[in-house]
């Protein structure tokens, strides 16, 4: 989903009041507003949560048990993130009412990383616990991150965040079209963009578009929800969805280790930069937060609250890998239900961390979100990888555009979507190095990061 972007903020260090708050971080509201506004954060978040987990399984055609384990535990490491992060235990977390879900960003890496694993005919146990494995050790770049954010800013300033976030939108979107024909399997039995399929998605598509539009706030914010139902039910009557099979346990429990841990280091890298960046927009998010909530956005206050943040995302990453699912990140879409409903209150987190958590513990929620047909999924994720892609267009505009950063710009979106169309360029290098650079994020990111570096600013420097 789309992602908040860092921002400088002024020196102000005390807590300012806002004309639309009920309810501060630290108030207890009455339980009919606590779960009024936990219920309209769940619904803002849902969709989000349990997309990547679904798109992932499906590409790499994993069986219907681990597809539902891993949606199941999505939906519980959500919860435990978002306890973790509203809580603050110790130095780990914001103490704000900022809540985290599965991210969008890895996709590429993971989706790609996972085809090649499967077609080296690698067991899919295996395979999941190499991804896992990896993602454990790469998610560590983040817990480091938290203890030097004043270093990092400097090297990864928001032109190199906006190129890599605009990177990851742009390589998304060929995920989301293959979704809208019909996912990997239409590829394989030759039903890939039947009229069936592509009327679904735009079905899907044209709904949220219009609810956008609407001047309800809350249609807005449940545009993507009420447009997948909508193109559910009518998959339902065109006979695309088949009755789910509510058979085993009756509730799903965590079980750390699943599927064991492996490694590898071709997939670490291109995660490793994706986490970095995921650090910074992790701050763009919680300083939102915190100025919509009346916290401060500058300050001692404020920068516990952002290393904390910090940290929690990449223990939580670390333990959503642990328990086999895939890296959290903190979402910011719930900033809109804060200010909508006036209620910043961290005791509503609790209320959400935990709807979350039951619902992933109910093996019939998974197998019921398992059979949303891929055009409708299609439909949705395409607009959500098109906002991330817009998000890093608008963090890049907040940049003053001299001819460095055109040229940094210009380099970095070439080498990056250049080597994702045709990977065929890195074909006599090292091995270790074709696989870390056939990511367009990679190397896009990579190309970004070491221009900036060697690229001087010039005092006084024209356009």
């Amino acid at each position: 989903m789309e992602q908040a972007v860092p921002q400088r903020a002024t020196d102000q260090s005390e807590r300012r009041p806002h004309p639309d708050l009920v309810y501060g971080i630290n108030e207890v509201p009455p339980l009919p507003q606590t779960l009024f506004a936990a219920l309209q954060h769940m619904l803002a978040m849902f969709v989000a949560i349990i997309t990547p987990p679904l798109i992932i399984a499906n590409a790499l055609g994993l069986p219907a048990d681990d597809t539902r384990y891993i949606v199941s535990m999505s939906l519980v490491m959500s919860g435990i993130a978002s306890f973790i992060q509203t809580r603050r235990l110790g130095p780990v977390g914001s103490g704000l009412l900022s809540v985290q879900g599965t991210s969008f960003n890895f996709l590429g890496p993971i989706i790609a990383s996972g085809l090649a694993l499967k077609q080296a005919a690698m067991p899919t146990e295996d395979l999941l616990g190499t991804l896992f494995g990896t993602m454990l050790v790469a998610a560590l770049t983040m817990v480091v991150l938290s203890r030097c954010l004043h270093l990092v800013s400097r090297i990864i300033t928001p032109l190199v965040t906006g190129i890599v976030v605009l990177l990851i939108g742009l390589t998304l979107i060929k995920v989301g079209l293959i979704s809208m024909g019909g996912g990997y399997g239409a590829l394989a039995d030759g039903s890939f963009a039947s009229h069936s399929n592509l009327f679904l998605s735009l079905l899907v598509l044209g709904l949220i578009v219009l609810l956008q539009r609407s001047h309800n706030p809350w249609l807005r914010l449940s545009a993507i929800m009420i447009a997948m139902l909508v193109g559910y039910g009518v998959a339902l009557l065109m006979g695309k969805v088949q009755a789910p099979v509510l058979s085993g346990p009756l509730l799903m429990i965590p079980a750390p280790l699943r599927y064991g841990l492996g490694f590898d280091w071709q997939l670490f890298v291109p995660l490793a930069i994706i986490f970095v960046v995921t650090a910074l927009e992790a701050i763009g998010d919680m300083t939102a937060t915190s100025d919509v909530s009346g916290e401060p956005v500058s300050g001692p206050i404020y920068m516990s609250r952002i290393k904390g943040g910090v940290l929690a995302d990449g223990c939580n990453s670390m333990l959503a890998a642990l328990f086999s699912t895939f890296p959290m990140s903190t979402f910011s879409q719930n900033n809109g239900v804060i200010q909508l409903t006036g209620v910043a209150s961290r005791h509503v987190g609790l209320f959400i961390a935990a709807m979350l958590a039951l619902l992933g513990l109910f093996p019939a929620v998974a197998s019921l979100v398992q059979q949303i047909p891929e055009p409708v999924l299609g439909g949705a994720t395409i607009v959500m990888f098109g906002t991330i892609a817009a998000a890093g267009v608008r963090i890049i505009s907040r940049e003053e555009l001299d001819r460095r950063a055109l040229m940094i710009l210009a380099v970095s979106l070439a080498m990056g979507l250049g080597v994702a169309q045709v990977p065929e360029v890195l074909q006599h290098l090292p091995e270790l190095a074709r696989s870390v650079l056939s990511y367009g994020v990679a190397t896009g990111g990579l190309t970004a990061i070491l221009l900036n570096l060697l690229l001087p600013k010039r005092a006084g420097a024209q356009a």
